[in-house]
């Protein structure tokens, strides 16, 4: 950079949710380091509300997968960023930033190190670094707070929640099969957790709305808030809860941007890829006796071994157990 102050800075991160989130205290770095500048964020469409009213960013701009980016790319050129930051690093990201012609500065994915664990399990990685810190490190010289993630919720929308009770949400959902907890062990957690005195709150989107309704179903007392994709409103009514115990997914890092402690279970994937809940008092709890996780770095269909393991013997009295202690230190 050379020393020069940039005046307009674009940021590249089109998907998924949790990603998206774990920009934000990059987005306030640059803030706070550069003064004056404009920080424009490309997120494509239906991950736009993670950064929508993000006060740090000027202008977002949101594209759906289909397109074809020829107008949007136009405007972009036009804006003569000083720099480009693309935290995506793939062949449309790639391509979007040969397309706009500016200095650009990529993410820098720890491809081998990934594979080697995925495939050999040869574990090269030399820490638990999160991904917020590797985001980071693309930009020479940019220091982050030391503070947590943020997700802005629109002062119009508000929660109903009795703020006098005590809350405890799950959220059951995830994208891959191999990420998520079974359902009938929340139903078990979840009772034992009304036995405490909690009352369970389950939050999930569109695809887990049926998953929500089973697992609230079995669980006495329970609200099923699973909502069409309401980003908003899901963090309005986490911000009641004392914890959130959810899988290795996007509401785990919404619910760390919620500043809400989190309880994390983690089949196929693992703590070294850096997608972990970030800011706030967390807990992870894996299956170590392994020898086939991971699996995969973003999740299977499947269990590849037919046993699932990875999930499957991480019980629900071993998770109420942690979450108990858990809870006694917050």
């Amino acid at each position: 950079m050379n020393g020069k102050n940039p005046n307009r800075i674009l940021i590249i991160r089109l998907s998924s949710l949790g990603d998206v989130l774990l920009s934000s205290p990059l987005i306030r770095a640059l803030k706070n380091q550069f003064s004056g500048v404009k920080v424009d964020f490309l997120v494509r469409s239906e991950y736009a509300d993670a950064v929508k009213f993000n006060p740090n960013i000027n202008v977002v701009y949101a594209i759906s997968r289909s397109d074809k980016t020829k107008f949007l790319m136009k405007i972009l050129k036009e804006n003569r960023y000083d720099f480009l930051l693309d935290l995506q690093n793939n062949i449309r990201t790639r391509l979007i930033c040969r397309s706009i012609n500016a200095k650009t500065y990529p993410f820098s994915k720890p491809t081998l190190q990934k594979y080697l664990l995925v495939k050999f399990k040869i574990n090269r990685f030399r820490d638990i670094k999160p991904i917020t810190h590797r985001y980071a490190e693309s930009l020479p010289e940019l220091k982050l707070d030391g503070k947590g993630l943020e997700f802005f919720v629109p002062l119009k929308v508000q929660s109903t929640l009795d703020s006098s009770k005590k809350y405890i949400g799950l959220c059951p959902g995830s994208k891959h099969f191999t990420k998520r907890w079974p359902p009938e062990y929340f139903v078990e957690l979840g009772n034992s957790l009304s036995g405490l005195g909690y009352q369970i709150l389950i939050f999930g989107g569109k695809d887990d709305k049926t998953i929500c309704e089973s697992i609230s179903s079995g669980i006495g007392g329970s609200l099923n808030l699973s909502n069409d994709n309401n980003l908003f409103q899901t963090a309005a009514d986490m911000k009641n809860c004392k914890l959130i115990i959810c899988n290795d997914s996007g509401l785990m890092h919404t619910a760390a941007a919620s500043g809400i402690p989190v309880v994390s279970i983690f089949g196929s994937s693992v703590k070294e890829f850096g997608f972990i809940p970030y800011g706030v008092p967390n807990l992870i709890l894996e299956n170590n006796s392994l020898s086939c996780r991971p699996c995969s770095h973003i999740g299977r269909s499947r269990c590849p071994e037919g046993h699932f393991k990875c999930m499957r013997e991480i019980t629900p009295g071993f998770v109420t157990e942690n979450v108990t202690k858990f809870l006694s230190g917050l």
